[in-house]
């Protein structure tokens, strides 16, 4: 299997570029004036996928350490499998590719993701995590 090709930090990154991307995506990809379901869901999804980077305990984790990787990597996969089929399930696929093609593409790409990244933060996160129990 190919889980823990990426590391966490490296996926902390790439978690940060997605979710401006989702947020801003109906408007690079020209669907905002298509779409209102497509655009709050994209919006939502990116908004959210930001602020569970932000709790989650890994080199990303900006604001708390809350969130273990591995409940992170569950939600990376949900949330890519629901943004895969949100064009048919909620209905906007057959409103052009530009509407549905990013949301297939970056839902396959969170789902792959999830599947190839380490579980285990990296060795800076690890100490930071140590301090805080001696604490």
């Amino acid at each position: 299997m190919l889980a823990g090709m990426i590391p966490t930090k490296t996926h902390a990154g790439m978690d940060y570029a997605v979710g401006l991307l989702l947020i801003a995506s109906p408007w690079l990809f020209g669907f905002a004036d298509e779409s209102t379901v497509a655009t709050w869901i994209a919006v939502l999804a990116g908004v959210a996928m930001l602020g569970l980077s932000t709790i989650t305990d890994y080199e990303g984790g900006l604001l708390a350490r809350l969130i273990p990787m591995r409940l992170h990597l569950m939600a990376d996969a949900g949330l890519g499998l629901l943004l895969a089929v949100s064009p048919w399930l909620l209905g906007f696929a057959d409103e052009g590719t530009n509407a549905w093609l990013p949301f297939l593409a970056i839902g396959l790409g969170e789902i792959a993701s999830a599947a190839t990244t380490d579980p285990e933060p990296g060795k800076r996160s690890r100490r930071r995590r140590a301090a805080r129990s001696a604490a």
